[in-house]
């Protein structure tokens, strides 16, 4: 005769049991019919099969990045392509648009990294612009006032530099030497990875292409360049919400 106790054991074992296969039939099942997804809950393209890399498939550009590499591994990553040997005024606002978004996380932000994945090898004098409004062209969008905003769209375009001057006036009273450094990790792709993604879009990689990378490495989203930071928000607080890894 079962009793009151052994009852409530295999009801436990069940629950248990359930809690470990559900998540994963889940996720076949939406590797397998990823229209269930589209347009629902999420503005992103699920990327299937995703792209699977490898800790070596992730270079670091500067020296900087080599030593921030380890920081990739087991965090949700927001990786802002930049395809060609300019990033333009699209390009960069990409860029901004993923900084602000992990600013609004809140608690989350410690799960999330980002990263300029370049594909060109540019010279360090031509990229020191991106890498200096990325630590600073935010503070414009804080103020909410015109004049701001239109400054802001000025500074977007390459051909448009921060002086000394405009540098110290963003930077106000904080300290320059942590105000002017970006927290972005820069890396470049092996070519294995390089060719993967040309593939995944058939030669046709646009400024401003957004990758969402699981904490275990695999390219499993992407979003075209007008994307909306908000909207990329609620889908990855989905994925947060339900990932026990990251």
């Amino acid at each position: 005769m079962i009793t009151s106790q052994q009852k409530k054991n295999r009801l436990f074992i069940i629950v248990i049991f359930s809690m470990t296969i559900v998540p994963y039939l889940i996720a076949v099942g939406l590797q397998q019919n990823p229209e269930l997804v589209k347009g629902s809950t999420n503005i992103g393209q699920l990327i299937t099969p995703p792209i699977t890399t490898e800790a070596s498939d992730f270079i670091g550009y500067d020296a900087f990045s080599t030593a921030n590499l380890s920081e990739l591994s087991g965090h949700w990553v927001l990786a802002n392509v930049i395809p060609s040997e300019h990033c333009n005024a699209v390009c960069l606002h990409a860029v901004l648009k993923i900084k602000q978004l992990r600013l609004m996380l809140n608690k989350e932000f410690a799960r999330t990294r980002r990263v300029a994945l370049m594909l060109k090898d540019v010279p360090a004098e031509n990229t020191a612009q991106w890498w200096l409004k990325d630590a600073l062209l935010w503070r414009l969008r804080e103020t909410r006032n015109p004049a701001d905003d239109a400054l802001f769209q000025t500074l977007l375009n390459e051909e448009n530099p921060l002086d000394e001057a405009r540098n110290k006036q963003l930077i106000g009273s904080d300290n320059p030497e942590t105000t002017l450094k970006s927290d972005l990790i820069k890396i470049k792709p092996s070519e294995n990875l390089l060719k993967k993604i040309t593939a995944l879009r058939s030669g046709n990689i646009p400024d401003g292409l957004l990758f969402l990378i699981d904490p275990l490495g695999n390219i499993m989203m992407q979003y075209e360049p007008d994307f909306d930071p908000y909207k990329v928000k609620n889908d990855l607080m989905h994925l947060l919400r339900a990932s026990q890894i990251g």
